[in-house]
């Protein structure tokens, strides 16, 4: 502890769902205090007040961390987020609790090592909530209909029709010969209608959310990408300026392959997979839908030929995604001008 000092404070916070713990030091790595508080906003502005005026707070991309970002920076508070990848290594530690790992973060907020990951302004988080939590209705609406062919194929019954679900299927489902215990299972119809309501319920929002967008016209234009996709990347995108160039959004997105480097040994493997699963999803939906007709079908082709179709997919999504960072970043895509006008 030390009494009286007046310089900028560095605070590392350990986020639990409950409790949190704040350890407040100088810039120098000298510990000034250490208090553990309940999850509460009026707490947490509280306890910030005793770091002075515009700490650097530095908290791990956690369970729940919105609220307390908001309260920081509210507060006046410099608030950095410390990726979970980044500080994987406080698990291997032979002490680790609440205490050190709190410190060991301010200690690399204030040393300039510490790994940062981007802080949505709320506008974005929003976007990101009603684009994730429709998502979700979709794949829980898949898994679904999945259980009524689930059904339907223990009682080896085949019904030939390409829309199971529409007017016409419906009709058929309820005629369908199934035994009392499978009848019950109405309830899957029932509920598929359900989540189709919250689903449309949800394209609405976004929609209106997104019609001044720029950059949702822009990449519409690209093949494969609907209006459903292109809320996708730009609600997980973001401001797609924090990435120096098409190549970065493709490793945040985990569609560049491992790289493990070490004297002369070189080893090149699968794709990381690190980073937003949405946006990897909506890459790889996409390249499946473009690569039917068009240059990115020769493209696709071309690499399936000599690497497989699997990583043909992968190769055209990468594609996809640098024509969503210059449509985003730019507002139009010219190198689907330059295709159109060539093709003409």
């Amino acid at each position: 502890m030390q009494a009286g000092y007046d310089g900028r404070q560095v605070v590392g916070m350990d986020l639990h769902r409950r409790r949190s713990v704040l350890v407040r030091m100088t810039e120098a790595g000298d510990r000034l205090d250490t208090v553990r508080i309940d999850n509460d906003p009026i707490a947490l502005g509280r306890e910030i007040a005793k770091a002075g005026e515009h700490p650097d707070v530095v908290l791990e991309a956690t369970y729940g961390w919105y609220w307390a970002a908001d309260v920081l920076a509210e507060a006046g508070a410099a608030v950095h987020l410390a990726h979970p990848l980044g500080v994987k290594g406080f698990a291997y530690r032979r002490v680790k609790n609440d205490v050190r790992d709190a410190a060991d973060l301010a200690d690399l907020l204030r040393m300039g090592r510490l790994p940062e990951a981007w802080i949505a302004p709320p506008e974005v988080r929003e976007l990101r909530e009603l684009v994730r939590h429709r998502a979700k209705l979709v794949a829980l609406r898949s898994g679904l209909k999945a259980s009524v062919h689930a059904v339907l194929a223990k009682q080896g019954v085949r019904i030939a029709l390409s829309d199971l679900f529409g007017l016409g299927g419906r009709e058929l489902l309820a005629a369908a010969p199934l035994d009392g215990a499978f009848r019950g299972r109405d309830s899957l119809c029932r509920l598929i209608d359900a989540v189709d309501f919250e689903i449309d319920a949800l394209t609405k929002p976004v929609r209106s959310r997104l019609a001044g967008h720029r950059g949702f016209t822009a990449i519409q234009a690209i093949p494969g990408v609907g209006p459903v996709l292109a809320a996708v990347f730009i609600a997980e995108i973001g401001e797609v300026d924090r990435f120096a160039g098409p190549a970065q959004l493709t490793s945040w997105a985990g569609l560049t392959p491992r790289h493990r480097e070490s004297d002369t040994t070189v080893h090149r493997g699968r794709i990381t997979k690190q980073g937003s699963t949405l946006v990897r999803w909506a890459a790889v939906e996409a390249a499946h839908c473009a690569a039917r007709t068009g240059w990115l079908a020769t493209t696709r082709t071309r690499i399936g030929e000599r690497r497989g179709r699997n990583i043909a997919t992968v190769a055209v999504a990468r594609k996809l995604l640098t024509l969503v960072f210059y449509g985003l970043r730019d507002g139009h895509i010219r190198a689907l001008t330059q295709a159109r006008k060539a093709v003409a």
